[in-house]
């Protein structure tokens, strides 16, 4: 287990069993697994332990603790949104709660209201609903909390953020609002009541992420302040906060375009990309106030969107823009060693990457899950299909089997034993 993972797990151990994956990418948030002989092919018929239908589209990807699978669905036009429950030895579904919304919400797409995983403790499970709210359930499907006070999240892309779970503290983005108010949250994950608040800027649909930097636990979260792009003394911060009080600790700036991929921390650097043909950058961690001098990087432009996040191995960043271009940026220099690489198979991606066992799981818009090798030198391993099933969500990686909601199922694939 490398130092990223065994320093990052210190905050779920308390939390998650050994290989459950409890929240939006696992229990460190940077979609990466120290688990080995996962399935390397499948299709729609080989390596398939299960599939379930699911009633309803939605581009959330699963979580997995305590034998259950648990999944968020909207119905056509948000007007119900629900969390349901698996058990994840055979897919049977085994509890569903639904929250009704009688609003009307802007999305840019009528069965996009269910973008936000779950998140667990291994004792309760917490959804975000958008604006119809924050849910807290015990695994039996017992409502324990809800909060629809949050205010409404206007914006024509729909809201995307998922909430994370920090000690007693379940943390949520509350955004992104184009005309209300855009702010960070902390309730207490027992009871729901507010904790901390702080306003933030409009532009991110990222998910923050926890880290330890110098022996202090900071949570990490990036906005940017122009949707067209700024030049770099005019752009968007990526944030370091104290997570039990919402204090801003530093910021480095240099964000340009809607931030859409949650940051990647290893070795005392942070990476944090935008999206919209905006720019990435990478910051040596540990400073206070205002760290752009301590910024290592900063790539102005990307040639296309990004959407899913990456994942560092290593030494390396390891990128897929929504267009199926792959990048492998050194993670000191930016350098991208994948420069002069072909698109991969797929058409495109809004799918984050999942690192496990030398490997990197990519999940494409088409429901086809592109393999590749974790190391500089570009191969794709495999291309495995599931019968043309489309999906916006991303590959969940959970005691040797693999998890995939597609808009019409929720599948597990398992190797032979």
């Amino acid at each position: 287990m490398h130092k990223l993972l065994a320093s990052l797990l210190l905050f779920s151990a308390s939390f998650a069993l050994a290989g459950d994956w409890p929240a939006w990418r696992g229990p460190t948030g940077q979609g990466v697994s120290d688990e080995k002989n996962l399935p390397l092919k499948w299709s729609a018929t080989e390596n398939v332990k299960w599939k379930t239908p699911l009633a309803n589209p939605g581009n959330s990807t699963p979580i997995v603790s305590r034998g259950k699978v648990f999944v968020t669905q909207a119905n056509k036009g948000g007007s119900e949104r629900s969390l349901l429950c698996f058990d994840r030895a055979d897919g049977k579904l085994l509890w569903q709660k639904d929250v009704a919304y009688a609003e009307k919400e802007r999305n840019w797409n009528e069965t996009w209201y269910a973008n936000a995983s779950p998140v667990t403790d291994g004792e309760r499970v917490v959804a975000c609903f958008g604006s119809a709210g924050l849910y807290c359930y015990d695994f039996t499907g017992q409502e324990l909390w809800k909060r629809m006070d949050l205010g409404k999240w206007e914006h024509p892309f729909g809201n995307g953020a998922s909430p994370i779970i920090y000690g007693d503290l379940v943390i949520q983005w509350c955004g992104v609002n184009e005309k209300g108010r855009n702010y960070l949250l902390a309730v207490d994950r027992r009871t729901g009541k507010n904790v901390w608040e702080k306003d933030e800027a409009f532009g991110s649909w990222s998910t923050p992420v926890i880290a330890k930097v110098n022996g202090e636990d900071q949570m990490l979260l990036g906005y940017s302040n122009d949707v067209k792009g700024a030049p770099p003394d005019k752009a968007g911060f990526l944030h370091g906060y104290d997570p039990k009080t919402g204090k801003e600790l530093w910021k480095c700036q240099g964000l340009n375009s809607y931030v859409y991929t949650s940051p990647l921390v290893a070795n005392g650097m942070a990476v944090n990309m935008s999206g919209y043909a905006g720019s990435s950058l990478a910051v040596k961690l540990g400073g206070k106030g205002d760290t752009t001098p301590d910024r290592l990087w900063l790539h102005p432009r990307p040639a296309n969107q990004r959407v899913g996040s990456g994942v560092i191995v290593g030494e390396h960043v390891y990128m897929v823009d929504e267009e199926a271009v792959p990048h492998c940026y050194e993670v000191k220099t930016g350098n991208d060693l994948w420069k002069d690489e072909p698109k991969i198979r797929g058409g495109s991606t809004w799918g984050s990457i999942a690192a496990a066992d030398g490997r990197l799981y990519l999940l494409m818009r088409s429901g086809e899950t592109v393999v590749m090798a974790a190391h500089p030198k570009f191969e794709v391993l495999t291309v495995n299909s599931l019968g043309g099933e489309q999906t916006n969500s991303s590959i969940v990686v959970s005691n040797g089997d693999i998890f995939i909601r597609t808009f019409k199922n929720l599948w597990c694939i398992s190797a032979k034993k």
